[in-house]
């Protein structure tokens, strides 16, 4: 199939886009920012530009993964959060169905599913275990509301005009350090989430490529994307009492191999993403979890995750680029 990819120059998008090439599909990359998988550089919010993108290029499906996120609140008025993330599904989505497509993936987040109380930590029956049913729904920023709005305008065309619309609601996976917690920091940290709230970017590709395989078998669903979790429902008070006493349960080898490291395993875990319908119906499931890396640890070889403190996201790299640029030439 030729595949529209949005946001091709991305974190996702840089390992999505070969996956697609290798199972046989030509992909053409949209991104507001140059990349080695970026034919077109502008915005989905450009009506005309997504137009002429599916005339001229014979679009057969879309994987929609581009989008302002939550670090580019600080950057980024809300109305430009309605225009991309909003606006620009419905011009991808509405475009697909004039062009007679089929298909129709559109990366959202779990992030969507935090509300305040689930911010502020573990409920009166433990840690909240967050599946597709988790409700009700109240995102806590605009970037939050605008993918659950996104999420909607693409159920509300799949019941107008009947094309499959699959929206994956992905864990964390990027790779630089979180813009909020510090302590652990870095490696132990994303190592710690792959227990409850992680999956690596190369699952999360992998992910989407066996949805746009499904799409059309499926119809419309929501799924979450994130490593199994070790842990079951009933242990939820459990976690959020002594999570370590449960992780040991589980892997009882896990405190000795993170001592070992200098790490510290979660005291306390408020929350967990249940990726299991996304096994059952999908057919997927991460192949990364604490399991591997404890593994590696275990072997002295390398963690199954990517980590880069230093990494940019490609519009914050070129926005400081076009400051040093101004700077030179005043």
């Amino acid at each position: 199939m030729r595949v529209l990819l949005t946001g091709s120059t991305g974190w996702l998008g840089r390992y999505l886009a070969p996956m697609l090439r290798g199972a046989g599909h030509q992909v053409v990359g949209l991104d507001i920012v140059p990349g080695d998988d970026t034919q077109i550089v502008g915005t989905v919010a450009d009506r005309a530009l997504v137009d002429r993108i599916f005339a001229d290029h014979g679009i057969e499906a879309v994987i929609h993964a581009g989008a302002l996120h939550k670090p580019d609140i600080v950057r980024y008025p809300r109305q430009a959060f309605v225009d991309v993330n909003v606006s620009g599904t419905l011009n991808l989505i509405e475009a697909a169905v004039a062009a007679g497509n089929d298909r129709f993936l559109f990366t959202s987040t779990t992030s969507l599913m935090v509300r305040a109380d689930v911010r502020d930590g573990a409920g009166a029956a433990g840690a909240w275990w967050m599946d597709e049913d988790f409700g009700p729904l109240e995102p806590r920023n605009i970037y939050g509301i605008t993918k659950l709005a996104a999420e909607q305008a693409c159920r509300l065309v799949h019941r107008e005009h009947g094309i499959a619309a699959l929206i994956l609601r992905t864990g964390r996976f990027f790779p630089e350090d979180d813009d909020t917690l510090a302590v652990p920091g870095g490696l132990n940290l994303k190592a710690n989430e792959l227990l409850n709230r992680r999956l690596t970017v190369e699952d999360a590709a992998a992910a989407h490529l066996v949805a746009l395989e499904r799409a059309p078998d499926i119809g419309c669903d929501t799924f979450i994307l994130s490593a199994p979790p070790p842990f079951a429902r009933d242990e939820a008070a459990d976690l959020a009492r002594d999570a370590r006493a449960v992780i040991a349960r589980h892997h009882p080898q896990a405190e000795a191999l993170y001592a070992a490291r200098g790490w510290v395993l979660p005291e306390r875990i408020d929350r967990v993403y249940d990726p299991s319908r996304a096994e059952r119906r999908l057919g997927w499931r991460a192949s990364t979890d604490f399991g591997s890396v404890l593994a590696a640890l275990a072997d002295g070889t390398s963690l199954p995750f990517a980590h880069d403190p230093h990494y940019t996201s490609p519009i914050v790299a070129q926005r400081r680029h076009r400051r040093a640029d101004d700077l030179c030439t005043n």
